[in-house]
């Protein structure tokens, strides 16, 4: 399982780093938006949706409507939907403490579920290209997935060496507030680091770099609890199996899903995107 996780992380990341550092912003997110259909036929998984049902076709549909529809949105309308990712996130985080019993009471209904994987899915894609056209726009982009890589790592180690105490353990049962405070602490040397170049603050703006890093960290982990959360409800232990060693490409961008449109609203508000 380990090799083929490293397998597929070493085909993948060459290809990634082409697209971000070689691809006009168009063709980034035609390439992201092929990428957000196949997480888009996950998610209808997670909803409940099986087989190649007329639902899921016209679910794609859809999702590739918004999706091209967005890209015409101004950065000010992309903004206010960064906001209301980041307010979902907001009551995922108040969801996960009350798992299961909250979601055995009331079962979330297939729509919800399908508005919330559109939403979550357009932002997460516009606020990457969002970023990517900006001026460096190719070395913040990269910033902010080595911050989640960082997030990941540092709970990884940090959880492996000397975690005890449960995070979540509804939800996650591996995972441990002492691994988190390990990621948390990657991605503020991260931020204290790799920030300084690439975004170039000054005075006050280090702090608050360091501390939208910190945020975005934080909600990346709850992205990554809530998609396991989820995939409990369905009694799924993979989105899917199209990644070798990883599962799907949802199990891949849960923690992005969350931490990209509150990093780029981050940065708007910051002035410094």
């Amino acid at each position: 399982m380990l090799l083929q996780r490293v397998v597929t992380a070493l085909l993948l990341l060459p290809l990634l780093l082409g697209a971000i550092f070689y691809a006009p912003t168009p063709w980034l997110y035609v390439i992201l938006g092929a990428a957000g259909l196949l997480i888009a036929w996950e998610w209808t998984g997670i909803m409940g949706l099986t087989g190649k049902t007329p639902q899921r076709a016209l679910y794609l549909l859809l999702t590739a409507g918004l999706l091209a529809a967005g890209w015409w949105l101004p950065v000010a309308l992309r903004c206010g939907l960064f906001a209301v990712a980041g307010l979902w996130w907001l009551l995922a985080l108040a969801l996960l403490p009350g798992f299961p019993g909250n979601f055995q009471r009331r079962p979330p209904a297939k729509i919800l579920m399908g508005l919330l994987g559109l939403l979550l899915i357009v932002s997460t894609l516009l606020a990457l290209v969002t970023l990517h056209a900006g001026a460096n726009g190719a070395l913040k982009l990269l910033y902010l997935f080595f911050l989640i890589f960082a997030a990941d790592t540092g709970a990884y180690l940090a959880g492996r060496n000397f975690g005890k105490h449960k995070l979540a353990p509804n939800v996650s049962p591996g995972k441990t507030v002492e691994g988190a405070l390990g990621g948390l602490l990657l991605c503020a040397a991260w931020s204290l680091t790799a920030g300084m170049w690439v975004f170039e603050p000054q005075g006050a703006m280090i702090w608050q770099l360091l501390a939208l890093s910190l945020l975005v960290a934080v909600f990346s982990i709850v992205g990554d609890l809530t998609e396991s959360m989820f995939k409990r409800v369905a009694g799924l232990k993979d989105s899917g199996n199209i990644l070798p060693g990883h599962g799907g490409i949802l199990d891949r961008a849960d923690s992005l899903l969350a931490a990209a449109p509150i990093m780029v609203l981050g940065l708007q508000l910051l002035h410094l995107s």
